[in-house]
């Protein structure tokens, strides 16, 4: 069965700070990352190939990664609702909407 990876991706972006502030621990944000990401990644390779799966990797590692800078402009909520929103978006363009 297919699995949607768009909500995968935002939900997981999310999760993963939702996680780490409420523990105050961020590093257990991580596993919440690492396995939104294999799970999306299982799919992406499924209607893409491996250049999706590199290319679709690269803007959710990178929403992630951007997503610290950005708080500090903004705030962390709108940080992260932006890229998990922008990384949701690519999800669906490159692969949730070939199905």
């Amino acid at each position: 069965m297919a699995v949607p990876t768009a909500p995968v991706v935002a939900g997981s972006l999310v999760g993963g700070y939702v996680v780490a502030r409420t523990t105050r621990i961020r590093p257990l944000g991580g596993p919440v990352l690492a396995v939104g990401g294999l799970v999306a990644q299982r799919e992406w390779r499924k209607t893409g190939g491996p250049v999706n799966v590199a290319i679709l990797s690269a803007i959710y590692y990178g929403a992630f990664g951007v997503s610290h800078p950005l708080a500090k402009k903004i705030g962390p909520w709108p940080s992260v609702l932006a890229v998990a929103g922008v990384a949701a978006a690519a999800a669906w363009a490159l692969s949730d909407r070939k199905r």
